[in-house]
């Protein structure tokens, strides 16, 4: 009896297992973009559960779920909305969901094969753009937040360096066409707007390093910025202390026509009275952008990219007063100037693409653009000078004023340059879907005009001596005069294919050639990236890139100090490795996580050494340097408040280089590049009122240690560097929704009709008011025999109000 009793005891556990096994269901489908493209690594959870599963490379999904009663899921990816569905599922039953996410451009990549893109590409990060213009910022914008981002150290210019390279190593493209910037802004006083409209984009993606083949002939970067495609009519206007700007976005009925128009007038008059430098400041901004896209068929579609941009910087200088030295030796360097400074920087750039998709596998596009640009450089300031001694004793009357003047001298500036350039440029773009192959291909044919005129004088003195001194004649400090023409053609070709091996591997293979008809250099560039994720718990991403980078020389590159041209110089290379993970993770409840982390090394040869001038870079215009960089990044994306994005980077650079002596003809000893950086290390956080989505704060915080500088007269690394303080800046940025009109809509009389929202937004820039330098003003004295480094610091701090409203 006993042994029957415990027989139906057991039969009774295993029909209860087997039961309760019935109540679980599956739940699967695929996790797809708006345009149907698989999503790789999104999370599918069951609400109020730890029960989490990630989708494929293909965006396929499975879990097991309670049947019987009704679920709450979410599916959610960083970089685009989450997306809450319910279901309900038998006993039993297997059930398929497909999931849609819209993307909202945040702070991550995904790995995706039938773009061209490839997302987990190695370097590669999203930009976002939701609230970008809400961000604290001098200069606003996506460069705003790259920036910070890449650990970029002066806050006047729009301009950044990237893992060693300088400013003319970065890539721009919008809507697949690069852009060009102005030749002769020597100072980010002048430089005006960037290129980039934020009231216009739709999507942003930046590559710090090993990037694809269709990208080309830079070394350092790639911006790729893609304008919105607008489906019905809206439009928004915000004003602050530093300018205005608007746009217009609006589709026909059936949205075969679409178009943008965005207008923007910047006059950072308000940021440069922070300036040391007191005078009349009268900079005027502006440009006018478009694009319009009209859908001729279901396959053909036209569009037409135009940007107009008008810069002028006009600076009467008047005085200026610059304390520095220790707490045991003061100096004081007192200025009056006489003179002025008039800038035009005027450029124009025109783009038209058809494009041809007779079905879902191939797309053709052609693309023709013209740049030009219109420049003029001309001043003519005299500065009378006086270095004094300080008084820092606390007891005296005059504590703080000049007490013994150490000399006394005069720095006379001239220069009258004008420069017109044009670069016009035929492509091909077309991409192949294949199924496992994703094969992209593109050649251009560019043709670059050039005329410069180059007449530019410094003239010194101390104490009645000329520098450099001469008893028998007085001598220029630096004397420049040139006139150059140029007029050459470029062509370039790239093939790319990306592979899925597998599902849960990527491999990238691309083939890039350049050849320049002024030098007659031909350069092959291939390209590689492989992504790999291990079947573990643990959502991680491997990735590994190489490939060779070629930088054909530029207009910039050829001109030499003294503005001599070499149309012989030769591209400057470089072989690129790095390497990096991803790692996806949920933590403080549901909130989704994203840590980076890479190295990297670059080989780099035939350079042509270069230095900074604020934001100009003077070359040497000969390819006699070699040298190296390598380093690495951490950065950690995500929610550390619910619904509220922030982020964290930390990265190291070591960049050196050993230049050529022709007197030897041998290399001289590794010295710093001039963007040798080494540490870095930036915050980005936002938070909101517990009570209040509404009000919400926006804090960027950075740090970097000094770039080296060499001393005067010794140009291009040849002797030892000091190196610039370090860079300490914090500016943070309260916002207010005012009215909102989705959520809250106005009554069909009140004069809100229609206004989507209205906020406003106060920024406090250097909130800490800490004096970052830039540079240094070099001043000899011949009685003492001694040398004065003069700081040339940045902005102070100060408060601006911008009001924005959309429609």
């Amino acid at each position: 009896m006993q042994y029957k009793k415990n027989l139906f005891i057991l039969l009774g556990c295993l029909c209860s297992s087997l039961f309760a096994v019935a109540q679980n269901s599956t739940l699967s489908g695929k996790i797809m973009d708006t345009e149907g493209k698989p999503i790789r690594d999104a999370q599918v959870q069951l609400q109020k559960t730890e029960l989490v599963v990630f989708s494929d490379s293909l965006g396929n999904y499975t879990i097991e779920i309670p049947s019987g009663k009704r679920l709450n899921l979410k599916a959610s990816l960083m970089g685009y909305e989450s997306e809450p569905f319910n279901v309900t599922v038998e006993a039993g039953q297997h059930l398929v969901r497909n999931v849609y996410l819209e993307q909202n451009a945040t702070l991550l990549n995904e790995v995706e094969v039938k773009d061209e893109k490839i997302r987990g590409e190695v370097g590669t990060i999203g930009i976002n753009t939701k609230d970008v213009d809400k961000l604290p910022s001098t200069i606003g914008g996506i460069e705003g937040q790259l920036k910070v981002l890449v650990g970029s150290r002066n806050e006047l210019t729009s301009q950044y360096t990237v893992r060693g390279g300088n400013f003319d190593e970065n890539l721009v493209y919008v809507n697949d066409f690069e852009i060009n910037r102005p030749f002769l802004v020597r100072s980010g006083q002048q430089e005006g707007l960037s290129f980039v409209n934020t009231d216009l984009v739709g999507s942003v993606n930046f590559s710090v390093g090993g990037f694809q083949a269709k990208y080309g002939d830079k070394m350092s970067s790639v911006l790729d910025v893609t304008y919105k495609r607008p489906k019905s009519f809206s439009g928004s206007a915000m004003v602050s202390l530093l300018g205005f700007q608007a746009h217009l976005a609006g589709a026909s009925k059936k949205q075969r026509l679409t178009y943008l128009i965005g207008f923007r007038q910047k006059s950072n008059r308000y940021l440069l009275q922070s300036q040391i430098t007191k005078g009349q400041y009268n900079p005027s901004f502006s440009d006018l952008q478009a694009l319009i896209n009209y859908k001729i068929s279901r396959s053909l579609e036209l569009e037409f990219i135009g940007n107009y941009a008008l810069n002028r910087f006009r600076f009467e200088p008047e005085s200026s007063r610059t304390a520095f030295g220790s707490i045991t030796q003061a100096l004081a360097f007192n200025v009056l100037y006489d003179g002025s400074e008039i800038d035009q920087f005027d450029n124009a750039f025109g783009g038209v693409s058809l494009t041809y998709k007779p079905n879902d596998r191939l797309k053709l596009k052609v693309l023709g653009g013209m740049f030009q640009s219109n420049e003029q450089e001309t001043f003519d300031i005299m500065s009378q000078y006086q270095l004094s001694l300080v008084e820092l004793d606390l007891g005296s009357k005059n504590l703080g004023e000049d007490k013994i003047s150490l000399g006394s001298g005069a720095i006379h500036r001239y220069a009258r340059n004008f420069l017109q350039a044009a670069v016009a440029n035929v492509g091909l773009r077309g991409s192949y879907d294949g199924g496992k192959h994703y094969l992209s291909f593109g050649a251009d044919l560019s043709h670059v005009v050039i005329y410069d005129r180059l007449m530019e004088w410094e003239r010194r003195d101390s104490a009645g001596f000329s520098i450099p001194y001469d008893p028998y004649q007085v001598n220029m400090y630096q004397s420049f005069r040139a006139d150059n023409e140029l007029n050459y053609n470029k062509v370039a070709a790239f093939v790319q294919d990306n592979i899925l091996l597998n599902k849960d591997m990527i491999l990238s293979l691309g083939l890039r050639g350049t050849y320049s008809f002024l030098n007659k250099e031909m350069l092959w560039s291939p390209r590689g990236n492989f992504s790999f994720k291990p079947d573990w718990d643990a959502n991680i991403l491997f990735k590994i890139a190489a490939g060779m980078y070629a930088q054909p020389p530029f207009y910039r590159e050829m001109r030499a100090l003294d503005g001599t041209l070499n149309t012989a110089l030769k591209a400057q290379k470089s072989a690129h490795f790095a390497a990096g993970t991803d790692y996806n993770f949920v933590a403080l409840g549901d909130r989704p996580f994203k840590l980076t982390a890479e190295v990297y090394y670059k080989s780099l040869w035939d350079l042509v050494p270069y230095e900074y001038d604020n934001v100009r870079i003077r070359y040497a215009a000969n390819n006699n340097s070699k040298g190296y960089a390598y380093g690495g990044e951490v950065r950690l994306f995500g929610d550390l408040v619910k619904d509220a994005e922030s982020w964290v980077s930390l990265g190291y650079l070591k960049t050196m280089e050993r230049i050529l002596d022709p007197a030897t003809n041998t290399y001289g000893d590794y010295k710093p590049r001039p963007t040798d950086g080494r540490v870095t290390f930036g915050v980005f956080f936002s938070d909101y009122l517990p009570q209040n989505h509404n009000f919400k704060v926006y804090l960027n915080m950075m740090y970097a240690t000094g770039l080296p500088v060499p001393p005067p007269g010794y140009t291009f690394n040849k002797v030892e560097s000091f190196r610039l303080p370090d860079y300490k800046r914090v500016d943070i940025g309260f916002s207010a929704l005012l009215l909102d009109g989705v959520k809250n809509p106005a009554r069909a009389y009140s004069i809100f009709k229609g206004v989507k929202s209205v906020w406003v937004s106060l920024e406090v820039f250097n909130l800490l008011g800490i004096s970052n330098t830039l540079s240094y003003e070099y001043i000899q004295s011949l009685n003492t025999d001694m040398n004065f480094y003069i700081p040339n610091r940045l902005t102070s701090r100060l408060i601006n109000f911008k009001i924005a409203a959309k429609f």
